[in-house]
């Protein structure tokens, strides 16, 4: 049942309704756009003042400041002198080797199909020339250039990326928030001066597919007043037709309310959901941005990506995966090379990844380390995914013991059809032999054709 209600609101997603009102009811029934669902892998990309640091994450100032990390504090007495501030790193963010053309060939071959780039952090610095964010922004300060029309451009000239902005709802430091904050959010003073003028500006000047909310400080949505930017967003926007939204958007709006939902970082329920949901998980294990005090065992392998990739997938999820960019605006080697790798992967077994629907299971009954999708519109398509290779070369599939089927073929291996017998307990397939050699790696697919 479930698998038929997912198909249902992916055949729907581009119908729309006249009006959405700023309520939960009303803009929570408005369909996911079909574009988001059938992307599956996008990049993120967190990059602001926080990169000239480059120490402990994305959430230095506060670690250093209110939170009080040990390791943070001492890194500043041992590196910086006394009295120094953290709004003296904007000048060092220079960005001077940033090549937004590159950054862009390298998502296109890393078969992403949505990017989100970092608008603005919980810093409070944008990236671009906000006029609500005076010498604190990209072209006043640091780079001295607008970065996120910048990779907007260079993203747009590839016609299969979609283009998306994270963004910030509150600043750890702002005055006007902490006011706000100190009277229990009962004033709204950030949100009519700050906050809600940059979403507009950000929409009216950028026109991005996707905005990805995020930071709360523990306010609810009525103090945001997100409700009434969603039904402007949906209604009288410029990107009404094709906007897709996440679900932060408030103290306890997550996994509730809102467009996919993301729950908690690196959220993977491993299990098919009612709803559309996102994984977003970074390379680098411990941090969102760029982290210098980490060694090799502080990044996921390209292996260990394609297994989450896959497994979310199946579950009918989107992976969103981080990268952090250096201050001066260089994607590094160990980053590009996972991106390099998975974009060869997909090169190969994409069709079991785009455009596809969970099938009726998610993985496999008898083998754990299979994981299946179905072709979006061809039913009688499956594939099924192994994330390891079996060590007698076969492997019995026990989601297939009740179904009949006419060929089985791995992607990859052109003209080959494998050999399989049908059994109680499954289907056992006969695996092709592969030369150490082989471009075929990381995970294999299955192609099921079903009578």
């Amino acid at each position: 049942m479930l698998q038929g209600i997912y198909i249902t609101i992916v055949c729907f997603a581009s119908v729309g309704i006249a009006e959405y009102q700023p309520t939960w009811n009303s803009l929570n029934s408005r369909p996911i756009p079909k574009w988001y669902d059938e992307s599956k892998f996008g990049i993120f990309l967190h990059w602001g003042v926080y990169s000239v640091p480059s120490f402990d994450s994305e959430w230095f100032w506060a670690d250093w400041k209110f939170r009080n990390f040990t390791d943070a504090i001492e890194f500043m007495k041992e590196n910086y002198p006394p009295g120094f501030e953290y709004p003296e790193f904007a000048p060092m963010f220079k960005a001077e080797l940033f090549d937004p053309k590159a950054w862009a060939e390298l998502f296109q071959k890393s078969g992403a199909r949505y990017i989100v780039f970092t608008s603005k952090h919980h810093e409070g610095f944008t990236n671009w020339p906000s006029k609500y964010s005076w010498n604190w922004n990209s072209v006043d300060n640091g780079p001295h250039r607008d970065l996120v029309g910048d990779i907007a451009g260079a993203i747009r000239n590839y016609t299969d990326i979609h283009f998306g902005l994270y963004y910030s709802l509150y600043e750890w430091f702002h005055p006007l928030w902490v006011e706000d904050k100190a009277n229990n959010y009962s004033t709204q003073n950030y949100v009519e001066k700050v906050m809600q003028p940059q979403l507009h500006e950000i929409v009216e000047t950028y026109k991005p597919e996707l905005i990805w909310a995020d930071g709360t400080g523990g306010a609810p949505d009525t103090y945001f007043k997100s409700k009434e930017f969603l039904a402007w967003l949906y209604n009288n926007s410029p990107v009404k037709d094709y906007i897709v939204v996440n679900d932060r958007w408030g103290s306890g709006d997550t996994c509730k309310n809102g467009g996919f939902f993301t729950c908690h970082d690196r959220y993977n329920p491993g299990k098919l959901e009612k709803y559309k949901w996102e994984d977003a998980t970074s390379i680098q294990i411990t941090s969102w941005g760029y982290q210098r005090n980490t060694n090799i065992t502080g990044y996921y392998t390209t292996n260990e990506l394609v297994d989450l990739m896959v497994s979310v997938v199946s579950c009918g999820g989107n992976f969103l995966l981080d990268v952090g960019p250096t201050h001066d605006g260089r994607i590094m080697p160990i980053f590009e090379e996972r991106l390099l790798e998975i974009g060869e992967w997909l090169n190969i077994n994409g069709e079991c990844i785009y455009g596809s629907v969970p099938w009726l299971h998610q993985n496999d009954t008898i083998s754990p380390n299979v994981w299946y999708t179905s072709a979006g519109n061809v039913t009688s398509t499956v594939y099924a995914v192994l994330l390891d290779w079996p060590s007698n070369s076969s492997v019995l599939l026990g989601a297939l013991s009740s179904h009949h089927v006419s060929s089985v073929v791995m992607l990859g291996v052109t003209g080959t059809q494998l050999k399989f017998s049908s059994a109680s307990d499954g289907l056992q397939v006969t695996l092709p032999s592969l030369l150490p050699s082989s471009n075929l790696k990381w995970a294999w697919t299955l192609k099921i054709m079903l009578q």
